[in-house]
């Protein structure tokens, strides 16, 4: 049986580039903790923000809303990274609102200590 992909949504975009920066940083910690348990993970924000910021593509959720939903189709799972600011996020509002209409199952993960 193949693993669960699993979406893990978290907020990014934010007017400080350095909150963008340790916001792409917790992400990724927490994305390889759950790797390292044996999850299947994919994170737009820990896949994507190397490229969109070596290319200098936009970083808000009106470019990568397409691109998104299409990885949404794909996962079995969302989990929601409760970083600061999740609650005020239009991209993981979005993300949940999108798996919700696909009936994946949407779970709320806090961040360990060390994100």
């Amino acid at each position: 049986m193949n693993p669960e992909l699993i979406y893990l949504a978290s907020p990014y975009s934010h007017i400080h580039p350095h909150i963008m920066d340790r916001r792409h940083a917790a992400v990724c910690k927490a994305a390889a903790n759950f790797l390292n348990s044996g999850h299947v993970i994919y994170s737009p924000i820990a896949h994507m923000h190397p490229i969109a910021e070596i290319s200098e593509l936009p970083k808000g959720w009106d470019f990568w809303e397409r691109f998104d939903t299409v990885m949404l189709q794909r996962c079995q799972r969302v989990w929601v990274l409760q970083l600061p600011g999740w609650d005020q996020s239009k991209g993981v509002a979005a993300e949940i609102a999108i798996a919700i209409g696909l009936g994946l199952p949407v779970e709320y993960v806090m961040p360990t200590a060390d994100v």
